[in-house]
């Protein structure tokens, strides 16, 4: 069903065109493009026409592409529909009116239910407003061509443009008209109606109306402009210093017009200009003379015209340039004469330079000038007068221009205790002018200064103020400016209290400015005060350096002024940059400051410094200085090599004064004491001295360290003893002697000793602080220097001797490398062992010494003198002595 409806809809919209009658369209809108007034309601009305497929219900309205609300909508009856809206823009609009697809009819048909009209939008048209009108002199009559200019009043639109109609009425007959788009237009008239009255008026046009300005009726004088006046001429009188006589040719005939003319005036190079009253020029004249000028003063005249009827016309152009100048005339006015005052070579003595300006009205050229000084001394004692002539040559430039001319008169030296009085007279080619007078008094009774002297920059300008001085006779004051070698005044009469620098001052330039009260004549005391017209950053910064060497924790920095005319400002500050790695160090100091002392600075290290110079305008940074801080600061070096020599010193004295006092400690650790071999013992237990045997006690023996010893060799055993060596020694014991110098031991026990005696106990409590010695202990003592040819053992027992240890004994290194020597110069003979043949009871005490007696070798001296055999077969005991090679071994 669905398909079928959509055919059958595609079916009748292919074949709808094809019908009758069928093209025309439904909706119709009246106005038909319409012009609407921006700012205005607009109401349209949209209708439909043959057909009932749809109603007024059934529109809407877009303006352009926009849907208008239905609240703007107003139903007229079942077929039309209005719709009011507001015309807003200049951009011109589409306004539709729609219908909605309620049916099939309307739905193939959409074409036929839209219409839409083109809305054009324009202002509102003001009439024209100042017209004014204008008619120029050709020649010698004045021109047909009558242009006018007016004002438009209002806005138009690119769509709907407004143009203008000039319409010129001459009495009543005669109209001429042209058209523009423009606020101007021309009309050509045949003959230009002189004397006759003429009526204008604008007509503004366009599609919304037409609108006319206010029409100007007026005779047609009141619409000339003339020509200027021609063929000015000023006549130069010298009997007339003060006046110009100025002639002119009248431009246009009497019978067209009559004039009325306006003369200006200015000295030649100013552009201000000094007009004569219209009520002095009224009449009908072609000649004036301008009185009251200044004499020698070129002066350049223009004169224009205009209708003479008052309010009628317009002013002519001004005629061309009349330059002339007037005659000279003796000066009028008294030079402006001045002081500078130095310093002089002698105590209290002035240097006094006179200058002087020429006189503001020196009506000629200046050629010279008369200058009287006269000491107030000389006059009370009525002495002569110094009179000079000061001859000048002023060029007609100088003399015309506007800068007055400064002179240097005559330079004198004037003591402390003086004061003089000047008297200066300008000369031209015609007279003199009046005197001007100027004094100067000594030193002690210098008069008053003014007070409170201010000076600011204001609006381009350097303003002062002060107060007067106590004293109420001042008759001027005079205000100086000096920068540099230049320098200028001006004079302010004596009620000024405020006042500004008339001269031409420059920016960034220091000016020392003083205001002198004038005190009839006599110049009172300056006061002084700095200023500058606009300040600006300095140009240049500061050149620092040191000052000196730096130390060690400070550097002393100096910098020199920037000069006055590189500052450009007061410098308020200086700031100080120092750095030595990436932290930067600042110090700010007064501008009136130019050396600074750098503390808490680093030894031995390298700093860079630069300083900042500041105004109130900006800043400038100098250039970079580097310096590297001492490692020691002065006089350390010398504190330390002090200290230390003393501390030396000190030393030396007190290890000189603890010899002195130790001197027996230092004496025994030092040099020890060697033993005397000939106190020794070796004499009372020698073979010579033969020694009672005693028996052994049981007890005596537990204490005893023994060592059983084979001879291995006999060769220094003598024969006469062998028959005496061989004892048991379990039965007998030799007596103990001290192995001392001379002994035949070469080692000694670690252990505590025992003696033989009685006394063992006793003396084995002593013998703990004494050095202990090995003993020999044998069995039937020494008879001869022949041992034995049997086999015999030896005893090592302690000594309990008190004489103390040889070097040998207490430094065994010694021992050792001596033995070493000896045993190249004595062959090793024979040896100590082990007895195979001991007792039991001997056998533990031998294996408990072993490891102290294993290592000792001793070796029997072999006797050079008296050499040996041994008999039956058996061998020679060696002899128990060692050589005392190297002192005692250690125990």
């Amino acid at each position: 069903m669905v398909t079928a409806r959509v055919l059958q809809l595609l079916v009748l919209a292919l074949l709808s065109p094809a019908l009758p009658g069928e093209n025309d369209n439904h909706l119709v809108i009246t106005p038909q493009s319409p012009v609407l007034e921006i700012g205005t309601n607009f109401t349209a009305t949209c209708m439909i026409i043959n057909t009932v497929e749809a109603t007024a219900d059934d529109l809407f309205w877009n303006l352009s592409k926009i849907s208008i609300p239905k609240e703007q909508y107003t139903k007229v009856n079942r077929s039309a529909l209005n719709v009011t809206i507001l015309v807003t823009g200049e951009e011109p609009e589409w306004l539709f009116c729609l219908c909605k697809k309620k049916s099939s009819y309307v739905f193939l048909n959409e074409g036929r239910f839209i219409h839409g009209i083109h809305l054009t939008k324009g202002y509102h048209l003001e009439k024209p407003e100042n017209l004014s009108c204008l008619a120029v002199q050709e020649n010698t009559h004045i021109s047909p061509i009558f242009s006018c200019v007016w004002e438009p009043v209002g806005r138009q639109t690119i769509s709907v443009s407004t143009t203008y109609m000039l319409h010129v009425k001459v009495i009543s007959a005669l109209a001429y008209n042209n058209s523009s788009t423009s606020n101007s237009a021309q009309v050509s008239l045949d003959v230009f109606p002189n004397h006759m009255t003429m009526e204008i008026w604008v007509e503004a046009r366009n599609k919304l109306g037409t609108v006319e300005s206010e029409h100007l009726k007026e005779d047609a004088g009141w619409f000339v402009k003339t020509n200027p006046p021609s063929d000015v001429n000023v006549i130069s009188e010298k009997s007339f210093p003060t006046s110009l006589l100025i002639i002119w040719t009248q431009p246009i005939a009497k019978e067209y017009l009559r004039l009325t003319y306006e003369i200006r005036f200015c000295p030649n190079g100013s552009q201000s200009w000094t007009h004569v009253p219209l009520v002095d020029t009224a009449k009908d004249m072609q000649s004036f003379r301008l009185q009251n000028l200044r004499p020698d003063t070129v002066y350049v005249t223009q004169v224009r015209c205009k209708n003479a009827r008052e309010g009628h016309g317009y002013w002519s152009n001004w005629s061309t340039n009349a330059t002339k100048g007037t005659p000279e005339d003796r000066p009028t006015s008294k030079p402006d004469l001045w002081i500078i005052v130095s310093e002089g070579e002698g105590i209290n003595e002035r240097r006094v330079q006179f200058i002087c300006k020429d006189p503001v009205f020196p009506n000629g050229r200046i050629t010279r000038f008369d200058i009287e000084i006269q000491d107030q001394k000389d006059k009370i004692k009525n002495g002569s007068m110094e009179r000079k002539s000061i001859p000048v040559n002023r060029s007609e430039e100088d003399s015309s221009s506007s800068q007055r001319m400064i002179t240097n008169l005559e330079q004198i030296h004037l003591a402390g205790s003086n004061s003089v009085k000047v008297r200066v007279t300008a000369i031209n080619s015609v007279g003199k002018s009046p005197e001007a007078l100027l004094g100067i008094r000594e030193k002690a009774h210098e008069l008053a200064p003014v007070e409170e002297l201010k000076v600011w920059a204001h609006g381009g300008q350097l303003w002062l103020e002060w107060k007067p001085p106590n004293k109420t006779a001042v008759s001027e004051y005079v205000v100086q400016w000096v920068s540099g070698d230049q320098m200028d005044w001006q004079r302010e009469n004596r009620s000024t209290r405020h006042t500004a620098i008339r001269g031409n001052l420059e920016k960034f330039v220091c000016y020392n400015i003083s205001v002198y009260p004038i005190y009839f004549g006599w110049i009172g005391k300056p006061a002084s005060v700095k200023a500058f017209l606009e300040q600006g950053a300095p140009l240049e910064g500061p050149t620092v350096r040191l000052n000196g060497k730096p130390g060690r924790n400070e550097a002393g920095l100096v910098w020199r002024e920037i000069p006055q005319q590189r500052r450009q400002g007061f410098i308020t500050n200086y700031t100080i940059f120092y750095t030595s790695g990436t932290q930067i160090y600042t110090i700010t100091v007064p501008g009136n400051t130019t050396s600074y002392t750098l503390k808490s600075l680093s030894g031995n290290t390298k700093y860079d410094t630069w300083i900042k110079a500041s105004t109130i305008r900006g800043s400038t940074n100098g250039f970079n200085h580097s310096f590297t801080t001492l490692k020691y600061a002065p006089g350390e070096i010398e504190v330390i090599v002090v200290g230390v020599s003393l501390g030396f010193l000190f030393f030396v004295l007190m290890t000189m004064l603890l010899c002195f006092y130790k001197k027996d400690v230092l004496k025994e650790n030092c040099w020890p004491q060697i033993p005397n071999p000939g106190e020794s013992t070796i004499g009372n237990w020698s073979p010579d001295y033969p020694l009672k045997a005693e028996t052994p006690k049981e007890n005596c023996l537990s204490g005893i360290s023994v060592l059983d010893m084979d001879v291995c060799d006999g060769k220094s055993v003598f024969e006469e003893d062998k028959t005496g060596l061989p004892l048991k020694k379990d039965k007998y014991l030799s007596e103990e002697h001290s192995s001392g110098i001379g002994g035949s031991s070469c080692m000694s026990s670690p252990r505590q000793s025992v003696s033989d005696s009685d006394e063992g106990g006793d003396i084995a409590d002593t013998t703990a602080s004494t050095v202990q010695y090995s003993s020999v202990v044998a069995s039937n003592g020494y008879k001869g220097q022949n041992p034995s040819s049997q086999h015999q053992q030896a005893i090592f027992s302690r000594s309990e001797s008190t004489q103390p240890l040889l070097d040998s004994e207490e430094n065994p290194d010694m021992l050792v490398q001596e033995g070493s020597r000896q045993s190249q110069r004595f062959p090793r003979q024979s040896c100590f062992t082990h007895s195979a043949g001991n007792q039991d009871s001997t056998n533990q005490l031998e294996m408990e010494q072993q490891e102290v007696l294993e290592p000792l070798e001793f070796c029997p001296l072999e006797e050079d003198s008296e050499q040996t055999t041994p008999a039956d077969g058996q061998s020679a005991l060696g002899s128990s002595y060692m050589p005392q090679l190297g002192g005692y071994r250690p125990q």
